[in-house]
């Protein structure tokens, strides 16, 4: 049973949440880390399960960590003995272990990374990763699972991407940050993710400039000199809870974010009719009196993020009237619908696009997870439904929710 969750809804959820370390930040961070000359801490970092299998791709390529054993959520990474090359077994367990690629070819010079894994949300190809690494003078190859790459004259170069890529502009950017020229990034990805990582880099000595726009320029920088550095809150998780307010008809206030993170989130909440008040201490979310339909797209930031469009489907099909969802980012998006209509939803599908006819309320049932952004929607549904859900393959959702029951019952949530 440690991998359901069984969860009674009806409980309006009540009181104070503080949003974790982001994700996404997180563990590109850690990859990045394996270029610094020096340990690095990193405060405010979330413990969950994908961290905890970045932490141990780190030690199998020969880096020393350590959790710190106060409350700061601390871990120490000396990657002075690092190979350079990754654990097909922990690799396929953890989409972000291509993080690595950029790492290793800026800070060692060559690679030899497994193909990723990670949730099965749509094809999420190496291409765009292979191209930049190529511009900047690596040379590539994929045989029997694993990419191979070098460079021996490494060099500054523009690269343009066809899509915005974060994962792609994250391993161009550790790269280039110790190549030695300047190399553009043009149509680059503009999540906060990457901001964190220009800044957690540029705090150790790169020279990276315009992360959050769609060029990026890096200088190429001989040395990186390791610090101290605390990964932003995670703004999905807290786009996560905050829905949980509205979908519960409850009054949550949202602690540890930055509200500029959230905006696309709270325009489609506020619209849902639910209230959401920006404050010092967070942001507080009550329930409207119902839920009003929505149309949602999603797209790469400062658009609505795919990664909270389960969420938001959850929620509305519980509303008055009809919602269409358009998912433009990642194809195999819409698996929670399946489960959703296991509770009673009323949601047809048709390519990339979802109709939620809204059916007032959803009854629990057992369904199960088939990613980590889906579990976290039959949460929402099953703390909003009549009588018990069980959520099976919960283990998806402790991927990227640090603490999630404990969290949820100091809210009035009756979950085990």
């Amino acid at each position: 049973m440690k991998d359901t969750l069984l969860i009674k809804g009806g409980n309006p959820l009540r009181g104070k949440v503080r949003v974790s370390g982001a994700k996404n930040a997180g563990l590109v961070i850690m990859a990045a880390s394996i270029m610094a000359e020096g340990e690095t801490i990193l405060d405010n970092l979330p413990r969950i399960r994908d961290v905890e299998v970045m932490i141990q791709i780190l030690n199998e390529i020969g880096a020393e960590t350590k959790w710190n054993d106060d409350q700061s959520l601390s871990i120490m990474v000396d990657p002075s003995q690092i190979k350079t090359s990754t654990c097909y077994e922990l690799s396929k367990q953890l989409r972000a272990s291509n993080l690595f690629l950029g790492a290793m070819l800026g800070g060692r010079g060559e690679a030899i990374v497994s193909m990723p894994g990670g949730c099965d949300i749509g094809s999420r190809p190496m291409d765009l990763h292979l191209k930049g690494m190529q511009a900047l003078g690596a040379k590539t190859k994929i045989e029997h699972g694993y990419i191979y790459a070098r460079v021996d004259k490494p060099s500054g170069a523009r690269v343009y991407l066809d899509f915005p890529s974060v994962g792609a502009t994250e391993n161009i950017i550790m790269m280039a940050a110790k190549t030695p020229g300047l190399s553009t990034i043009e149509n680059a990805a503009k999540e906060p993710e990457i901001v964190d990582l220009a800044n957690y880099l540029n705090s150790m000595g790169a020279r990276i400039r315009g992360a959050g726009t769609d060029v990026i320029k890096i200088e190429g920088a001989q040395k990186l000199t390791a610090g101290r550095y605390a990964i932003i809150p995670d703004r999905i998780e807290a786009g996560t809870y905050m829905i949980s307010a509205a979908i519960t008809g409850g009054e949550v206030l949202v602690e540890n974010v930055i509200p500029t993170h959230l905006h696309p989130i709270i325009a489609k909440l506020q619209e849902t009719g639910a209230i959401v008040e920006e404050q010092d201490a967070g942001i507080l979310v009550k329930s409207g009196p119902y839920i009003q339909p929505v149309d949602i797209k999603t797209l790469p930031y400062p658009g609505f993020p795919t990664d909270m469009q389960s969420q938001m489907m959850a929620l509305l099909s519980m509303g008055r009237g009809s919602s269409i969802i358009v998912e433009n980012v990642f194809e195999n998006r819409f698996q929670i619908v399946d489960e959703l209509k296991r509770m009673g939803a009323n949601i047809k599908v048709e390519g990339h696009t979802a109709v939620v006819e809204g059916v007032g309320r959803l009854c629990g049932a057992r369904v199960k997870a088939t990613d980590l952004r889906a579990g976290a929607a039959l949460v929402l549904g099953a703390l909003a439904a009549i009588g018990e859900t069980e959520i099976e393959n919960a283990i998806h959702i402790f991927r990227g929710y640090e603490n999630l029951c404990e969290k949820l019952i100091s809210l009035g949530a009756d979950v085990r």
